[in-house]
Order: C-alpha cells, then structure tokens, then sequence
C-alpha cells in the first residue's frame, strides 16, 4: 500500500481506516485490537472508534468468541460488483459497435447505481449531428429508456424503496412526474421488452433500450441507443427496438443467460411490425 506521505492531499480518519482494512487483508485473517493499534500506532480509543464505524458499514466483522476483527462480506460486495463491472465493459464493445452498425446512432450501456443510471461504455454513431461519449455520466432513472429498462424488472419492493429515495423531476413537457404513470409504462415495457425515451430528459432526444441479464435472469444493466428525433422516428421505433433487444440478448447469453421463450416471440413479434 502506497504511503499517505506520497500523495499530496490527506484525510487522516481515512488513512487510518484504510490502514485497518489493508492490515487485516495483508496481516490477518483474524486480528486482535491490540495487534491492530500496536502495528499502526493508533490509540486504543481511536482504534475502537474506527472499528465501530467500520462494522457498521459491514467493512469489518467482529468474532463473537475471540473479540478479534476480520474482513466483512462488504468488501466481497465491492469486489464482485467490481469485477462485473470490469468484465460487462470488455465483453459489451463489439456488441455496442455491432449495433452502431445496425442503427447508425450511438451505443450506451449502462448500470444501476444507487438511485441513478451510470454508463460505463459507449460506441459513438459516426454521424456528425449524434449524442457524444458519456462514459461516466449518471442519468436519472425515470425519465431515460436506459433508466426505464431497469426499473421496469425490479423487484416490487426495490423499485418502491428507490422511488421513495428520489422525486420524480421534469426536464421537459414529456418527462413522466407521477408514481401510477411510472408504473403504467414499465408495465408495458415488461410486455413488449424494451424502453423508450421519448423526449423525456431532453427536447429533440430519442432513446430507446433494452435490459441485459446475468446468468441467474437478473437485470444487471441495459443497452441503449440515442439519437435526435428526426432519424429516431415512430415508423423506425419497432426495427430500432429489435435490434437493441438483441444485441442485449446476446450479451446475456455471453453472461449465462438462457433466453425464454417469451422474449424469443417478442423478437417474431417486432419483426412482423417492422
């Protein structure tokens, strides 16, 4: 671990908490307080302090029999949520610039984060009016396809709780402001097997995306294009549409995933209306 005295900005509770977690990582699996403040020259009562902390957030576990700390599944969290990241970025760029190729619009796609959708890669269209490299940026999850796509398969008490946590703030004349409308859309989402956003976050702005899916069936992410309204049109929407389906289907097969025969009819489904 680097030396706080390399880096020229400090936060000391920091520090030493960070100092806690490594030395239990490096030194452990189990250590006792005093072999804690004795390494890293803490006070016992500024030990204490931090650990109180770090077990509340479940960084740290305390062994009821020993009184001695070990790493907490927190940290397991973290990483696995790390490593998803990670592998979703390297696996969904070929599937990204596939359907630049198919649509002519760029590419996004996105997860979950907290309350807020963040994109983690994007293919930009080549086209010179397109919406730019967002890598990064957070969204709000009520009023973008992206966003929409994942609600839409949330368990009831997950999207009840993330809906307490956030109002729902108009950006435009079609951003959707109330709780039932919310939900009347990510029902028909559910149904037909994928989102739109039709000017909802920004006048002249089109999106439409589809969920992505991990082994087990859970959403995880979704995939997205985003172009202006004039070339996202209402007769191009349902051809649009399945191609952002199935691109993120075939990430969720590359993650696991067996498709149902439901979405396999709602592939038929759109290539009839197209």
């Amino acid at each position: 671990m680097p030396k706080a005295k390399d880096f020229p900005y400090r936060v000391q509770v920091l520090d030493r908490a960070l100092g806690i977690l490594d030395l239990l990582s490096s030194e452990g699996p189990e250590l006792a307080p005093n072999e804690l403040s004795g390494q890293l020259l803490l006070h016992k009562s500024t030990l204490h302090r931090l650990l109180q902390v770090l077990e509340q957030h479940r960084l740290v576990d305390k062994n009821p029999n020993t009184g001695k700390y070990r790493l907490g599944l927190k940290l397991f969290e973290f990483g696995s949520r790390a490593v998803a990241q990670i592998d979703l970025r390297e696996r969904v760029r070929p599937h990204l610039e596939r359907l630049v190729y198919e649509t002519g619009e760029t590419a996004h796609m996105c997860i979950l984060d907290r309350s807020e959708m963040l994109s983690l890669a994007n293919v930009e269209s080549p086209r010179t009016i397109r919406t730019p490299s967002t890598i990064g940026h957070r969204i709000p999850v009520h009023c973008t396809a992206a966003g929409k796509a994942v609600l839409a398969f949330l368990q009831e008490r997950e999207l009840n709780a993330l809906l307490k946590k956030r109002s729902l703030k108009s950006y435009t004349r079609n951003t959707i402001t109330t709780s039932a409308r919310l939900r009347a859309e990510l029902q028909l989402i559910r149904k037909r097997g994928y989102a739109v956003d039709n000017e909802e976050i920004e006048d002249g702005l089109k999106c439409i995306a589809a969920p992505i899916k991990d082994y087990s069936g859970k959403v995880i992410a979704s995939m997205s294009i985003a172009g202006p309204v004039f070339r996202i049109t209402r007769s191009k929407v349902s051809s649009m549409a399945r191609s952002v389906i199935e691109a993120a289907n075939r990430l969720s097969t590359e993650l696991g995933y067996q498709r149902a025969q439901t979405e396999k009819r709602v592939i038929t489904r759109l290539k009839t209306a197209g």
